[in-house]
C-alpha cells in the first residue's frame, strides 16, 4: 500500500484550506449553524461548484468525480478543521454509498448526479438513538435490535393500496434530516412472520411527513425528529433483491465502514486544529512575565496532545486506504478529539471555561460525534469482537 498523496489530493487539500479559511471562522460558523438550514448555502454550492465536494466519491458515469473513499476522507480531514457545518457527511457518506449499493439503474441514474452536483441533499433516518447500530459500528445490526422490532416501534412499513409503501412511525437524531431534499428511511416490513429491513426513498414535500430541527449539544451536527404519517414512499432497490432485507444490513455494514474512516479523519481534523489554536495562545499568553507555553508543565501537556492526534491522524489515514479499519480508527480519534478540546479549555485558563469561548466548539463536537457514533469502548469493543479476539478455545476448535 503506497499511503503517499498525490499531488491532486495535495491541492486539493491546499484549495479546500483556502476557502474554508476566508468563509470559516468561528463567528462565521456559528452564525450559518442559527440559520434555518443550519448551513451556509452559498459556500455549500461554492464547494459543490468548484471542488465537487459531494461528488468526490460519487461514479463518473453519474456525473460524480469517480475518487476512492481517502478522497473523501483527506477533505473532511479540512471540513473537520474548520468544524464545517454542512449537508456533506449525511449526503457524501452515507446517503450515496446506499444509493449507489441497493438502487435500481433508474434510481442511480435520477439521483446520483443531483447529488453529486450540490442540487440534491440527502439524509439517512433510523429509528430511535440507533445510527451507531444501524452502522454495525458498536454491535451487530440486526433488525430487531433497533430497526422496531417485529410488531411495533420505530419505523413500520406497509404496502399501499395503490401499490407502492406507506410508512409510519418516527426517527430522531436524523444528521440534517430537517434540511435534506431526501430521506433515506430504514423501516421495518413483513410484520412478525417475514421480519425484515428495508430502505425507502421519502421526498421533502412527501404528505404526512413533519420534520423538526432539535436542540443539540454540538450546533454544527445538525439532527432532526422525523415523523411519518402513512407516507408515501418507495422502495430503494428491487423487491425482489431485499425480500429478506440482508442486502440492506450488508450495505449498511458496508457504508458504516467507510463513514467510520470518514469521521476519523473528520476528528483528526478538528484535534488538530484545537491543538494549534492552544499552541499559539499559550505563546502569546503571559503569566509572571513570560509566556504560559515556556513552562515545562504546559510544554509535557502539549507533547503529550501531539502525540495524541499523530497517532489518530496514522490510524485514520490507513483506515481511509482500508476502511475495514474504520472502526478502531474512529475510536482513535474520538478519543484524541476528546483528550485536546478538554486539555485546550484547560490551557486557555479562565477565559477557556466560558462557554462562549471558541475552545468549546471542538469540545462540543468531541462529545456530540461520541455520543452519535460511539462511545469509543463499544466502539473497540466491537472491533475485538469482529475479529476474534474474544473468541474462547472451544469457539476457535469449532471453527
Amino acid at each position: 500500500m503506497d499511503a503517499a498523496f498525490t499531488a491532486e489530493q495535495d491541492e486539493m487539500r491546499r484549495t479546500l484550506r483556502e476557502i474554508l479559511g476566508k468563509r470559516c471562522g468561528p463567528d462565521e460558523v456559528k452564525a450559518a449553524v442559527r440559520t434555518a438550514a443550519g448551513h451556509d448555502r452559498e459556500l455549500w454550492q461554492q464547494l459543490a461548484q468548484q471542488l465537487g465536494l459531494p461528488g468526490i466519491a460519487v461514479a463518473e458515469e453519474y456525473g460524480g468525480v469517480g475518487c476512492a473513499p481517502a478522497d473523501l476522507a483527506l477533505a473532511c480531514e479540512e471540513t473537520g478543521r474548520a468544524l464545517l457545518p454542512s449537508p456533506l457527511l449525511a449526503t457524501a457518506a452515507l446517503a450515496v454509498p446506499l444509493i449507489t449499493a441497493l438502487g435500481t439503474a433508474a434510481q442511480r441514474s435520477g439521483l446520483l448526479p443531483d447529488l453529486a452536483a450540490g442540487r440534491l441533499t440527502a439524509a439517512l433516518a433510523v429509528p430511535g438513538p440507533a445510527l451507531s447500530t444501524a452502522l454495525a459500528l458498536t454491535g451487530d445490526n440486526t433488525p430487531g435490535e433497533w430497526a422496531g422490532g417485529g410488531r411495533a416501534g420505530g419505523v413500520q412499513a406497509r404496502p399501499g393500496e395503490g401499490g407502492g409503501w406507506r410508512l409510519y412511525g418516527e426517527a430522531a437524531q436524523v444528521l440534517d434530516g430537517h434540511s435534506a431534499s431526501l430521506l433515506l428511511v430504514a423501516a421495518h416490513a413483513g410484520g412478525f412472520a417475514r421480519s425484515r429491513t428495508l430502505l425507502f426513498l421519502v421526498r421533502e414535500d412527501a404528505p404526512g411527513l413533519a420534520r423538526s430541527r432539535q436542540v443539540t449539544l454540538d450546533e454544527t451536527r445538525p439532527q432532526a425528529r422525523v415523523q411519518l404519517r402513512d407516507t408515501p414512499a418507495e422502495l430503494l432497490g428491487a423487491d425482489a433483491d431485499n425480500a429478506t432485507g440482508e442486502a440492506v444490513l450488508d450495505a449498511l455494514a458496508a457504508t458504516g465502514r467507510t463513514a467510520a474512516a470518514v469521521l476519523a479523519a473528520e476528528a483528526v481534523g478538528a484535534a488538530g486544529q484545537a491543538l494549534a489554536r492552544t499552541v499559539e495562545y499559550v505563546r502569546q499568553r503571559e503569566q509572571f512575565g513570560r509566556p504560559v507555553g515556556s513552562f515545562q508543565a504546559v510544554k509535557h501537556r502539549l507533547a503529550d496532545l501531539y502525540v495524541h492526534v499523530q497517532a489518530a491522524r496514522s490510524a485514520a489515514y490507513y483506515a481511509a486506504w482500508d476502511p475495514r479499519q474504520g472502526g478502531l480508527a474512529l475510536a482513535q480519534a474520538l478519543e484524541a478529539l476528546r483528550i485536546t478540546a478538554g486539555e485546550a479549555i484547560q490551557l486557555h485558563g479562565g477565559i477557556g471555561f466560558t462557554w462562549e469561548h471558541d475552545a468549546h466548539l471542538y469540545f462540543k463536537r468531541a462529545a456530540a460525534d461520541e455520543l452519535l457514533f460511539g462511545p469509543v469502548h463499544r466502539l473497540r469493543a466491537h472491533a475485538a469482537h469482529r475479529s476474534g479476539l474474544f473468541t474462547t478455545p472451544q469457539e476457535k476448535v469449532a471453527v
